[in-house]
């Protein structure tokens, strides 16, 4: 697989708190300069980009990183987000209504915010290393019944991320129109080469250009 194949499935992300301008002005020159399919950044910068960088894909989070504010809360960010430019949202679910088996709640809230940026893409992080093996399987029903168009494995900040045994779980449950978004720990070229000959569409990743090309 050529680093150019791998780029285009890579979201460029930065989501430290302590990211400034000049860190995501250098992500968006790195995204346009190998064809990376998209920067996944904080909401706060999706505006200045939009204008400084308008042939990018913007992606944002939101509900980041915990999940548990109101569905209400997300819902608005969500609006302002591709209101200023953003391309894509990754929201957190409820992680605490899924675990508590309040699954009409989840999917409630996925609809709700999928229909509040309508055509755009839409991805749902689940959180796995929170989950039972049950807890997953009920989160991809979830995302498929909502009608998003991802189900993402990790935001990241938790106590681990992607497993390669969670996509085989992803794919069994899922349903055939919702992709899958690896993130959280991956970190050189054979784990990503990995992931994407398992079936992910999207890798979130902060340091692919270190892992494919050493800088």
């Amino acid at each position: 697989m050529t680093n150019e194949e791998i780029f285009s499935h890579v979201d460029h992300t930065l989501l430290k708190a302590t990211a400034g301008w000049k860190d995501i002005e250098k992500l968006c020159k790195e995204a346009e300069k190998y064809g990376m399919a998209s920067v996944c950044v904080p909401s706060s910068y999706v505006e200045k980009i939009r204008d400084r960088f308008p042939s990018l894909t913007i992606c944002t989070v939101v509900g980041f990183p915990l999940g548990n504010c109101s569905t209400e809360a997300k819902c608005q960010e969500a609006i302002t987000a591709i209101s200023e430019g953003a391309d894509e949202i990754d929201m957190v679910i409820n992680i605490g209504a899924l675990k508590d088996g309040n699954l009409e709640d989840v999917i409630d809230e996925i609809a709700t915010i999928k229909g509040c940026i309508e055509d755009h893409i839409l991805k749902v992080i689940v959180e796995t290393c929170y989950l039972t093996e049950e807890e997953k399987i009920d989160a991809c029903r979830c995302v498929t019944k909502a009608g998003a168009d991802y189900i993402k494995t990790s935001t990241g900040f938790g106590t681990a991320g992607a497993t390669l045994s969670d996509i085989e779980l992803f794919k069994k449950y899922i349903g055939p129109n919702v992709k899958i978004k690896a993130a959280g720990g991956i970190h050189t070229r054979e784990e990503m080469e990995a992931y994407l000959a398992a079936g992910v569409s999207r890798i979130g990743a902060s340091g692919a250009i270190k892992a494919l090309l050493g800088e």
